[in-house]
Order: C-alpha cells, then sequence, then structure tokens
C-alpha cells in the first residue's frame, strides 16, 4: 500500500482532522486500516485549546459505536469499528524535556485511547542524548501522571519481547520518502554527506520494531483495551447522563430519560430565549437613551446657535441704522452746503447789474 500523503502547510488557522482508509493484504489476511492525522496541530500562536478536536474526533467514534449497540438490531460483527485504537503522538527531538502543550494533550488523550509516544526525526540527535532524552521523557510523563500504553506480558509468548519494548519506549524513528541506493540494495531512507540513515535498519532507528508491535504483536491487544477499557469509559459516562445505572435502586427507563432531558433542553431554550430578549431590551433602552442624549445636545446647540445668530442679526441692524443716520447726515450737509453756494452766486450776478 502507497502510505504516501499531501505535504501539508503550517499556516492552519485551526486543527483540521483528516482520515485516510487502506486496504493491506498479507497472504490470506486483511486488514482495513485509518490512519488520522491532526492536520495544523501545534501550528497556531494560541495552542491552548489545540486538543480539543482531536478528542472531540474520538469521542464521536465512539459514539457511533455506541448508537450502534442501543440499536434494537444491532449488528457489530458487520459494523465498521473506526474507534481510534492507537494513538502514535510524535514528539520534537528537543533532545531534553517535552512541551508543555504535549503534556497537556497527552494528559487531555490517555483516558480515551492507547498512547505510545514516539520522537520523531530522532536522527537529528546523538545516541547518547537520544538515551538521555528518552529518559527524561518516561520522567516527565510519570510525573505528571501521563498514562501511556504498555505492551502486555501475561502471554508467555510474547511476554519476554513485549517487556523488552516496554523498556524501549518511547520509540525513535526517521520517517523518509525517498529510495537510497546502499551498496546494491536499495533501500528507504536519508541520505546525508556522512552516510545513509536506514528506515528498516534496527541498528539506525525503531521503525521496525514500533511497526511488529503494532501490526503483529498487539494488533488484538491495542483493539481489546480500547473496548475494555477506554469505550467502556466513555460508555459508562454516556449511560449515567442518560440515568441508566446499575444500582437498580431507581431503575430510569429510556422513555423518562428522554423526557428529562427533553425538557432540560427546552428549559435551555427557554432561558436562552429569555436571556437574548432581555439583550434587546436592554440594548434598545440604551439606544434610546442614547438617541435622547443626542436629542438634548442638537437643541442646546441650535439654541446656542439661533443666540447667536440673533446677536448678530441686532448688531448688523444697529450697524445699518447708523450708517443710515450717517448717511442722512452727509447728505443734509451737502444740500446746505449747495444751497449756500447758489445763495452765494445769486448775490454776486445781483451786484454785476447794478455797475
Amino acid at each position: 500500500a502507497n502510505f504516501d500523503d499531501t505535504v501539508h502547510s503550517h499556516k492552519s488557522p485551526g486543527v483540521e482532522i483528516s482520515e485516510h482508509i487502506y486496504n493491506l493484504k498479507e497472504g490470506n489476511v486483511k486488514l482495513r486500516l485509518a490512519i488520522v492525522d491532526s492536520v495544523g496541530y501545534g501550528d497556531q500562536i494560541n495552542k491552548e485549546n489545540s486538543f480539543k478536536p482531536l478528542v472531540d474526533f474520538i469521542d464521536e467514534q465512539f459514539e457511533n459505536y455506541l448508537q450502534e449497540e442501543l440499536k434494537i438490531k444491532r449488528d457489530l460483527v458487520t459494523f465498521h469499528d473506526s474507534r481510534v485504537h492507537v494513538c502514535l503522538y510524535f514528539l520534537v527531538p528537543t533532545g531534553h524535556s517535552i512541551r508543555s502543550l504535549d503534556l497537556v494533550t497527552m494528559k487531555a488523550l490517555d483516558k480515551k485511547c492507547n498512547i505510545i509516544p514516539i520522537i520523531a526525526k530522532s536522527d537529528t540527535v546523538s545516541k547518547s542524548e537520544l538515551d538521555t532524552f528518552k529518559a527524561n521523557i518516561m520522567e516527565e510523563l510519570r510525573a505528571n501522571d501521563v498514562e501511556i500504553y504498555t505492551f502486555p506480558t501475561d502471554d508467555e509468548t510474547v511476554a519476554d519481547v513485549n517487556k523488552d519494548m516496554n523498556e524501549m519506549m518511547p520509540f525513535a524513528v526517521v520517517g523518509s520518502r525517498e529510495d537510497v541506493k546502499v551498496g546494491e540494495t536499495v533501500v528507504r531512507g536519508r541520505e546525508y554527506p556522512w552516510g545513509v540513515v536506514e528506515i528498516e535498519n534496527e541498528q539506525h532507528c525503531d521503525f521496525v520494531k514500533l511497526r511488529e508491535m503494532l501490526i503483529r504483536t498487539n494488533m488484538e491487544d491495542l483493539r481489546e483495551v480500547t473496548h475494555r477499557k477506554h469505550y467502556e469509559l466513555y460508555r459508562r459516562g454516556k449511560l449515567k447522563q442518560m440515568g441508566i445505572t446499575d444500582d437498580g435502586a431507581h431503575p430510569v427507563s429510556l422513555q423518562e430519560t428522554y423526557e428529562q432531558k427533553r425538557a432540560e433542553h427546552l428549559d435551555e431554550l427557554q432561558r436562552i430565549e429569555n436571556e437574548m430578549r432581555q439583550n434587546f431590551v436592554n440594548k434598545v433602552r440604551e439606544k434610546d437613551l442614547e438617541l435622547k442624549r443626542n436629542e438634548k445636545e442638537l437643541a442646546a446647540k441650535y439654541e446656542g446657535l439661533r443666540k447667536e445668530n440673533n446677536e448678530e442679526k441686532k448688531r448688523l441692524d444697529e450697524d445699518r441704522k447708523k450708517l443710515e443716520d450717517d448717511l442722512a447726515a452727509i447728505k443734509k450737509k451737502k444740500e446746505d452746503l449747495e444751497r449756500a453756494n447758489a445763495e452765494q452766486a445769486n448775490g454776486q450776478n445781483t451786484k454785476s447789474k447794478k455797475k
């Protein structure tokens, strides 16, 4: 099967779940494998709720299985079990400790699925640093009560190998999309100036061991632990919410539970409606007060402008009256001057005639 996936950008605004299904066949054994990728996880500036889409997706698969179980005519044999049976949690190879984001997310997931921590790009740290980093990771997980999956040792046929694999946790792997030629052999690996890191060489990384543990040795145990532990925890919580208990003291029918939940839902809708109505009334009241306040301000501004206009008009009327009086005085002086000149001219004419 070709497991190559699309290379995603690290600029995603949120975490998206990408699911790919592969049909594998080895000999007479067929396997339907679903690989779920958390695209954009940890790329946001605010990483507070980065794990929520992961938890929601796992719960959604549990809910689908529970709904099938609750059917009158159920067929769990042919039902497609989409529950997450293992979470391969890749850790950044810092070489010293786990990021806070990883601790918070693993703590949120450890009651939901089987977590197997994996150090990604392990070829970026030296062998001695890798051993120290592994020890630090396990110590931090224990200190923060993060529960990871441990391979079972109660079966004698796999007890020894599983014990050794538990001591190797977390697995350190290297990934590559390229085929590299080493001598006469073509292998999947990463080529560097100093040599080639082979993906399937157990001296170079733990990929082969991880694959063996998941696909061949412990696949059924992963499915069983998912069903018996993680799904059962989810199932109990859901049934308790429905009012179904094991004590038998106060048995509640599904009809009664439905009516109760429906009543609670209607009450919640009524509460939301009342809250929205009250918010609307408050906003209308605030807007009305704002409009009245603006109206008063406009009225005061208008009154001020009106007074200024009346005063300016009165001043202009006074100036006009003064100007008219000045013009009338000038006109009178002019008429008096013309009259005086005329009288003087007449007197001179009379004297000339007498001579």
